[in-house]
């Protein structure tokens, strides 16, 4: 609306040029023409009088027909620049007299340095300090920790290995990470805090054919970008400057205000290409620190993480625990639904009071669609001991997998094919408020189906599994082939149907659903991190794997329905349905059930 209102005023301001009826002018590739002979106006010459129109209240909208750009690829802007290695990031910006630093946190949530020996640093040439960064308390501020300063990266990062430095481990210096779970699991497999219910689940179960119950896991994730933490900033009496990698520059401009004493708008954030973020380049402690090392020091610094920080002292997403029984009436319908949930939240990052989920973040499962009549959502005590920050598709991926393979164990149980008893779960789904989801899920389920011709005959020791999820207001259904040899997987094919409403670009929504079923298939295979005396065990990539092209997919299908809704998400909700879709895949070819995300531990 707004692109066509201006579209409207433009043109009306090159007719009043040429003083000619608006209906003799139109607009196209950035300028308007005069249909009666070859004159032009580029938009430049005639905003200025257009801004001075009123705002038409009814413009008229494109047809689709019309579309020049909308539903076709498109080619990246910086596609060459990128290939050969010009696209600048944040950690390759450079000013006159740049320091440049490395950093090692306080190891534990809330923890200190107890002791420093700065000496053996500061005798090494080229160091120009040893700076000690105290926590700073607020919304994405600093863990704290000892930051080298000197000429270059790796200078300061030799001297920051010869420090010794005594930490004090804090409240949080128990955090084990497995006896956490073995815990979240037993919260959720006991009555818990009631959040929402409809219907009558008891009744539902005293009626019931049959019941199920399973409870299922999943551990931290790191988001692990290609490009680990890094900013230049430059703090001087009159201004502060920055470059950085982030996803939200007005966060910096906050909390480096707060730090710095100084009002957000008289702080500049150059937005630099971010090399991954994945939702942790939202968070915007690894500037802060190095505001604090420019304010230290006097000059501009390039504070730059090593990949062991960036796994370690990071933001991380929920470990959780699912537990949902169910039950089924005498032809296989799903009557009552049990749901609790157990996870450290994100709100627990901000207030440490806050030791369970909400009712709103159960909201995913209160509106599920499949729209069972007999519900109650539980949530069990989860209290933080570490940062837990969003992550690509957040609380959906738990909520993706748990719910999606214990459908496919319900199928099991009523002797259904999946396919047929997802597709019976939606047409029973009678509620007026969830026929646009259930036609949607629907949609995508049958043409997922279709995709991956659901019922042919494989060959042996493959499998093929399905899942569908609702999440960021938008529809995915993935259908996953996999070989099972032992130990050995391997995903042959992956078939996602979409429904993200109208495509702009097709060729960025493709690449976006081709790398959420990587980094789908990567955290079910091997991720996840872990904690033991209240720090994290992993450090690199060695013992942290992102996926490598040998465990990739073979094969990636996307295709796209729903083109008549609006646009909405993307980026995230294609996450969660790799998960389940693949671990379903994985008992229909072995009969071996995972409940548990990795399926396999490094």
């Amino acid at each position: 609306m707004a692109g066509a209102a201006g579209r409207e005023m433009l043109v009306a301001a090159a007719a009043s040029r040429w003083s000619i009826p608006v209906e003799k002018c139109f607009a196209r590739s950035h300028a308007v023409y005069n249909r009666d002979d070859d004159r032009s106006l580029p938009y430049g010459e005639l905003a200025g009088v257009a801004g001075d129109m009123a705002v038409p209240e009814d413009p008229v909208l494109k047809t689709r027909d019309q579309f020049r750009y909308i539903g076709k690829p498109l080619q990246r802007h910086d596609q060459g620049e990128v290939v050969v290695g010009e696209r600048i990031y944040g950690c390759d910006v450079k000013v006159p007299g740049l320091k440049y630093a490395a950093i090692r946190h306080v190891p534990v949530l809330g923890g200190s340095v107890k002791s420093l020996d700065k000496s053996p640093a500061l005798a090494m040439p080229g160091v120009v300090d040893v700076v000690v960064i105290p926590r700073f308390d607020r919304p994405y501020g600093s863990l704290g920790g000892v930051a080298v300063v000197a000429e270059n990266t790796w200078l300061a990062q030799q001297a920051l290995a010869k420090l010794e430095i005594e930490f004090e481990a804090g409240e949080n210096g128990s955090y084990d990470t497995e006896e956490y779970k073995k815990q979240l699991v037993l919260n959720v497999e006991s009555p818990a805090k009631k959040e929402f219910e409809k219907g009558s689940l008891d009744q539902a179960f005293k009626d019931a054919s049959a019941t199920l119950k399973a409870s299922y896991t999943g551990g931290h994730l790191s988001h692990s970008p290609m490009e680990p933490m890094a900013s230049l900033v430059w703090v001087q009496d009159d201004r502060c400057e920055i470059w950085a990698s982030t996803q939200d520059p007005a966060g910096i401009q906050r909390t480096v205000g707060e730090f710095l004493e100084r009002k957000p708008e008289d702080i500049t954030v150059h937005v630099m290409m971010a090399g991954g973020g994945f939702g942790r380049k939202f968070k915007c402690d690894y500037v802060q620190e190095a505001a604090a090392l420019s304010k230290a020091v006097g000059a501009p610094v390039q504070l730059t993480w090593s990949r062991e920080e960036d796994t370690r002292t990071g933001y991380y997403h929920s470990c959780s625990a699912q537990h949902i029984e169910a039950s089924l009436n005498a032809q296989g319908q799903v009557t009552g639904w049990l749901h609790r949930a157990a996870f450290p939240t994100i709100s627990s990052t901000f207030d440490p009071s806050v030791v369970q989920p909400s009712a709103r973040d159960l909201g995913a499962v209160a509106k599920h669609p499949y729209g069972i009549a007999n519900m109650r959502v539980e949530s069990g005590l989860a209290p933080g001991h570490t940062r837990i920050g969003w992550y690509r598709a957040v609380y959906a991926i738990f909520y993706g997998f748990a719910i999606n393979v214990f459908t496919d164990e319900l199928a099991q149980a009523a002797g259904v094919d999946a396919l047929q008893f997802h597709r019976n779960i939606y047409d029973n789904n009678h509620d007026p408020d969830q026929k646009e989801q259930v036609k949607r899920c629907r949609s995508v389920l049958d043409k997922v189906a279709e995709m991956a011709g659901w019922g042919k005959k494989l060959p042996a020791n493959h499998g093929l599994g399905l899942a569908v999820h609702h999440s960021f207001e938008s529809y995915i259904a993935m259908a996953v082939q996999v070989e099972v040899d032992g130990e050995d997987i391997t995903v042959h094919r992956v078939d996602c149907a979409v429904d993200c409403g109208l495509v702009l670009n097709p060729d960025i929504a493709t690449a976006q659903m081709e790398g959420a079923v990587i980094m789908g298939t990567g955290l079910t295979l091997n991720t996840e991190i872990r904690f033991k005396d209240g720090a994290v065990v992993n450090s690199n990539f060695h013992d942290y794997p992102v996926l490598r092209i040998s465990e990739a997919p073979r094969e990636i299908n996307v295709s796209f329905t729903g083109q008549d809704y609006r646009p909405t998400g993307l980026g995230e909700p294609g996450v969660p349905t790799m998960a389940p879709a693949l671990v379903n895949a994985i008992f229909a070819a072995s009969g071996k059930r995972y409940r548990a995300l990795p399926i396999r531990s490094v």
